[in-house]
């Protein structure tokens, strides 16, 4: 008899790769469950990959015999089981990426995963992915739910409406402040706890800071008034200012701000392709033209240039404002205004992804005007929006 060699086409030699890299089972493992030799699985890695195979070594005459190849008809039949594991395999791979977080929590939050997900995959075969018996599946689905768990269910629709009504940028503090502002009574450890089960999240960060403050230039530098004496109830009595960049596939865009320490609102605010006077000149004006100060407002940023201008501070002047400047490379000076540029950057800026700069500048718009000032309550505030608190002090 003939003996046939057995082929493969590249679709199964990607899959079988695939499926090596991602399950991070050993090679003999996944090998014997293919029903092929580890040498084959590692020589299509090392194709795919770009690597040079090892060549194999030629038979010496004293060596041991090569294997029978399977016959066509035996092949025939090992097809459909492979197929079989093959889909077996992929299903166990896409559960386990689906259920991650699940993995972590009790055997309830499981068994409603599994519920959730029982059109999509067998329910045995979650299961055993997830670690549970399916007679303790089926036997709490059978059960009559408890009244705990049914207030649960309604506060975790609730949890998810809030968190996805704000963009994900809620994390369990402002989730439950705004729970409460609904009527909701109901504590802050229970909702962290259905978030945290549930695997709901607040927008995270990510360190990264280009510095816009060049303070290299004899241009007067006016004192340190604020002090770090953040605690100011009476609106327009302290302004901050600072600049911030943004990304664009055109370039920088720099925005200039202008924010109410009382408040914490957004008062004044101008974009720009360039960090020149004219950037914080044009949010000062914006902020005088909306807000109308009294005398003796004290404007507080930190040594750049575009503050110590001299255009800067006859603006400054004309308002009959006080000029006020942190100290050299002290950030927390100004800190309420880092903050405020940190949440921009994790609600906003690293979300997105922006061709040009007109596209970013019309999302800034929107999320100071319409949610930041407006929508987004404020921790320091008393979890109110800087719109209310300008209102509840006026």
């Amino acid at each position: 008899m003939v003996k046939t060699r057995r082929e493969f086409t590249p679709e199964f030699k990607r899959e079988a790769v695939a499926l090596l890299e991602s399950s991070g089972r050993p090679q003999m493992q996944i090998a014997a469950e293919l029903g092929i030799q580890p040498s084959m699985l590692r020589q299509w890695r090392a194709t795919l990959n770009g690597i040079a195979p090892r060549p194999r070594p030629e038979a010496s005459p004293g060596s041991m015999p090569a294997s029978p190849v399977a016959s066509p008809s035996d092949q025939a039949a090992e097809i459909p089981r492979l197929r079989r594991e093959l889909d077996r395999t992929r299903m166990e791979r896409d559960v386990l990426g689906k259920s991650d977080r699940h993995l972590r929590g009790d055997a309830e939050v499981r068994f409603r995963f599994i519920e959730q997900h029982a059109s999509t995959w067998p329910v045995r075969l979650m299961c055993r992915v997830l670690g549970v018996s399916p007679s303790g599946y089926y036997g709490w689905r059978s059960r009559p739910r408890s009244a705990r768990s049914a207030a649960n269910r309604q506060l975790l629709a609730d949890v998810r409406r809030v968190h996805a009504d704000h963009q994900g940028r809620y994390g369990s503090p402002r989730v439950h402040a705004a729970l409460r502002a609904e009527g909701r009574s109901t504590s802050r450890g229970r909702v962290e706890r259905l978030m945290r089960r549930h695997g709901i999240r607040a927008l995270a960060g990510r360190r990264f800071r280009l510095c816009t403050t060049d303070s290299r230039h004899d241009l007067p530098i006016a004192p340190n008034l604020l002090k770090q004496e953040f605690s100011v109830w009476v609106p327009n009595k302290v302004w901050l200012a600072d600049i911030t960049y943004l990304p664009t596939g055109e370039g920088w865009l720099y925005l200039a701000a202008v924010l109410d320490l009382a408040t914490r609102k957004v008062v004044g605010w101008s974009m720009r392709n360039h960090m020149r006077t004219e950037l914080t000149t044009a949010a000062l004006m914006m902020a005088d033209q909306r807000q109308r100060p009294t005398t003796g407002l004290v404007c507080h940023s930190d040594r750049g240039s575009q503050y110590a201008a001299e255009a800067y501070r006859t603006q400054l002047a004309g308002m009959r404002a006080v000029p006020s400047m942190s100290r050299t490379a002290c950030c927390y000076d100004n800190a309420p205004m880092e903050s405020f540029f940190h949440t921009l950057k994790v609600e906003l800026v690293h979300q997105r992804r922006w061709a040009t700069r007109d596209e970013a500048r019309r999302d800034l718009f929107a999320y100071i005007e319409g949610y930041y000032n407006r929508q987004r309550i404020h921790s320091a505030l008393g979890y109110i929006t800087p719109e209310q608190a300008e209102r509840k002090a006026s």
